[in-house]
This record gives structure tokens, C-alpha cells and sequence, in this order.
């Protein structure tokens, strides 16, 4: 094995169980509330998800184990292939092992479809004959389209105005695999009609779409809401990744000295990080980064508070680093990271100090990402640059330094569909933006009055 470029695990060296982090965390989380300060219960739940998500959601067992349909369905793709970039560790001439997950093999292209498989299976399971859902990008929409073909139920999705307008192939993925994608705020919704009221030329944001989907859900008995990110049950379907990888890493006889994912809502970063996080609450010595941009610096910047998922608050209250649930990004291409909250448990992650984030500019990312384009041949999603533009900063550091170093990052997904960005980016028609403090203060005025976390 000593040339080896990628590290592969056989079907049945797939994990079998999903790994919870509420299990380990050394201070308990502090509970989603209703606007009177309460937690809520799985009961006032139940019209956004079926009861057997919901018990998920709020389960602190350590393992929870795979159904054997879901296991057979991620088989499409998983184990999914860990590389060496052997290629890019010359070219940046470091000493640092630099290896990346390769979620891209997925149909979809991503990680987004470990949950969109689960989703759709235990709705179905449920009774449930239709989902609906948002996405920024598309790459969760596009997941979830795919997933829902899969095991039979229709789905009608949500798409920020911005990702509708640069991103028209990933409509083409959604419809290909027979869901419905919308142009958020849309004329379909109480929130979208009164949105586009206010402002017709708005670019949409992923708190708006959140809110037409749970708004059309909740109408409908027989439908459901699908989350691509944040909660804890995406989280936990997504901890597949950094399970296959710690497996992967032993096959080599090695383990990392920093893991690195992109942020946005979280679900990449937690997919490949809980369980090293487990690890690093048992006493073993990694750091983990969490990176997100500049223009949305959720985790870097914004506080610590209560707030909603979506800009109408139709969701309960979650404790989360947030911009403010009105706020609406600047569009960079980077679609999947414009969410104005971050994941709770990410949030508790980083209150504990388990957690780095790091916010880079899209310059940055773009540079990193086609450095790596020359050297490895896949092209990253603009999200994933997030990730590499990391782990090149770390390399550079060990080189530095004349100190070996082991990196991991998660591949989160290609930018096969994300090449007006690159385009842009060729043109010189890109430029870094830094959140101004003014927009920030204003979108974070929304949370005045709601409960603290304790």
C-alpha cells in the first residue's frame, strides 16, 4: 500500500450504524423552545415530520442502527472512495499528507443524498405521500428528488431565486428524477406572494424557501418537510462519511492531525467530523475546522442566540450561532453556504471549543479550487473550495514549520453544475466580500425579544 492514491473499503465494510454526538457531548445541549421559552415537544413537531424522524431528532442514544433498505440504497455509491492528492502535496511541496473523501461519486453528486435516502424511506415508512423542501445550490434538491424517485413518493422543491437564475442544470437533475422545482419566494405561498410584494428584484434566500416549503407541508396531511441540513437527524445520516474514513485511515495506519469540512447549515462538516469529535472528547489529539465565507460568516461572527430556521418563524426556536432569520446573503456562487443559522449541535460543538471555524473570501476559494482541478482532476463544488482552500493553508503551514502533518478533508461535491462560477471567476468578474457590520447588525435586530440559550 505504500503508493496507494485512493483507499477503497468493500460493500460490507459499510458502517452499519450511524453515530450520534448528543451521546458524547460533555455539556448537553440546550433544548429547541417554543416563543414562550419552553421546549417544545416531538407532538409540535409532527405536522413538519413523521414521528419516526422526529424520534431521531431527539435521541441521544451513541448508535442508531441503519435499516437494511436504506443500507441498500446508499450502496449505489458508498463506500465512497478516500484519496491521497499525492499530486497536490508535490505541487505545494509540504511535508502534509493531504487526503480528501470523495463525496461527489454520489448520483447526485454530493453528500446530500446519505439523508435524502433516509428521509424519503422512513416518510414512506410513515405513510407519507409527498415531501417538500428547499435548496440554495440545488445540490440538496437535486438529493432529495432523486431519493424520493427512489423509494416512490413525489417531491416539489424550493430553489433560491439566485441558484434558480445561475444554476438552470440543476433544475434539469431535479425534473430528470421527477421533482418539481420552484423559483423561491414563489406566487405558490402566503410568505413568497408577500415577499415578492415587498421586494419583486429580491435573490431569494434559503430562510425564505424553508418557509414556503414547511408553509405548503404543514396544508397537506399527507405531505411532509424535508431538511437537507441543521437538524440533528441530518446530521447523524450524515456521520456515514467520517465513519468510513476513520476505517479507511486504519487500512494506511494513519490518523489525522486536522479535520476540515465547509459550513454552511453543517451537514458536510458534521457528516465527516462528529465522529472524530467523538474522538477527540476521548482524548485523542485533532483539531477540526469548520470553514464558511466571508460574506456569510455565521460561526466567525455572529452570536450565540435562539432563533428560527426560516424568515417567516414557522420552525421552533433553535440554539444556534445566527445571522438572524431575515437575513438575506450576498449571492456568491457558493449557494449551499449562504444559510443565515448553523447547525445546533455545530453551534454547541463550537461553544465547547471542540470546533475552529474559519471564514475565507471566494477569491481564495477559487484558487484553491482550480490549484486542485490542475493537480487532482476533479472540479469542487464552490462549497467545497471552502474545504480545500483550508487544508492548502494547513499544508503551507507544515511546510513552514518542516513539520509533518496529516489533513483530512471532506470532497463535499464536483461543481460539474457549478461552472457559471468558475466562468465568472476566469472573467475577473468576482471580487472578495466581507459582510459589512451595518447588514449585520440590521439582520441580527430581528432576534430582539426571543429567549436566551441558557
Amino acid at each position: 500500500m505504500a503508493n496507494y492514491t485512493k483507499i477503497l473499503l468493500r460493500e460490507d465494510e459499510m458502517p452499519r450504524q450511524w453515530y450520534n454526538l448528543n451521546a458524547d457531548f460533555p455539556t448537553p445541549m440546550p433544548p429547541p423552545v417554543g416563543m414562550d421559552g419552553q421546549p417544545i415537544t416531538p407532538e409540535a413537531l409532527a405536522p413538519v415530520f413523521p414521528m419516526n424522524l422526529i424520534e431521531q431528532e431527539m435521541c441521544t442514544d451513541r448508535w442508531v442502527d441503519i435499516p437494511e433498505e436504506i443500507l441498500g440504497m446508499l450502496r449505489i455509491w458508498r463506500p465512497s472512495p478516500l484519496y491521497r492528492a499525492r499530486r497536490l502535496e508535490q505541487a505545494l511541496g509540504t511535508p502534509a499528507k493531504i487526503f480528501y473523501k470523495n463525496e461527489g461519486v454520489s448520483p447526485a453528486g454530493s453528500h446530500k443524498p446519505n439523508s435524502a435516502v433516509a428521509q424519503a424511506w422512513y416518510n414512506k415508512q410513515f405513510g407519507i405521500k409527498r415531501l417538500c423542501t428547499e435548496t440554495g445550490a440545488g445540490q440538496w434538491g437535486s438529493a432529495l428528488s432523486f431519493a424520493c424517485k427512489l423509494v416512490g413518493i413525489s417531491c416539489r422543491v424550493f430553489m433560491v431565486r439566485i441558484s434558480f437564475d445561475q444554476k438552470p442544470f440543476r433544475q434539469m437533475m431535479m425534473r430528470t428524477w421527477g421533482g418539481e422545482c420552484v423559483a423561491s419566494p414563489s406566487e405558490l405561498t402566503e410568505t413568497g406572494r408577500r415577499i415578492l410584494a415587498e421586494n419583486p428584484s429580491t435573490p431569494g434566500s434559503l430562510g425564505i424557501a424553508i418557509s414556503e416549503a414547511i408553509e405548503q407541508a404543514v396544508q397537506d396531511p399527507e405531505c411532509r418537510y424535508a431538511l437537507g441540513s441543521v437538524l440533528n437527524h441530518v446530521m447523524l445520516h450524515q456521520t456515514i462519511i467520517g465513519l468510513e474514513t476513520q476505517k479507511q485511515l486504519a487500512q494506511v495506519g494513519e490518523y489525522p492531525d486536522v479535520v476540515i469540512g465547509c459550513a454552511g447549515g453543517g451537514s458536510n462538516f458534521a457528516g465527516m467530523a462528529f465522529p472524530f469529535i467523538g474522538d477527540k472528547i476521548a482524548g485523542k489529539q485533532v483539531r477540526i475546522l469548520a470553514i464558511e465565507p466571508e460574506a456569510c460568516p455565521t460561526l466567525t461572527r455572529a452570536p450565540y442566540v435562539y432563533d428560527t430556521g426560516d424568515c417567516a418563524m414557522m420552525t421552533p426556536l433553535l440554539p444556534m450561532h445566527s445571522l438572524g432569520h431575515t437575513f438575506v446573503p450576498e449571492p456568491i456562487h457558493a449557494g449551499g453556504l449562504r444559510y443565515h443559522g448553523m447547525a445546533p449541535m455545530v453551534s454547541h460543538g463550537v461553544q465547547l471549543g471542540l470546533i475552529e471555524p474559519q471564514s475565507i473570501g471566494q477569491m481564495e476559494c477559487y484558487q484553491a479550487a482550480v490549484q486542485f482541478a490542475h493537480n487532482e482532476g476533479f472540479i469542487p463544488a464552490p462549497e467545497t473550495s471552502h474545504a480545500i482552500a483550508s487544508a492548502i493553508r494547513e499544508a503551507q503551514r507544515a511546510k513552514e514549520e518542516g513539520q509533518e502533518r496529516t489533513i483530512v478533508l471532506n470532497w463535499s461535491g464536483h461543481g460539474l453544475m457549478d461552472l457559471t462560477g468558475y466562468q465568472a471567476y476566469f472573467d475577473g468578474k468576482l471580487a472578495d466580500y466581507a459582510l459589512p457590520e451595518e447588514m449585520m447588525a440590521r439582520s441580527l435586530s430581528a432576534l430582539e425579544g426571543l429567549p436566551k440559550p441558557a
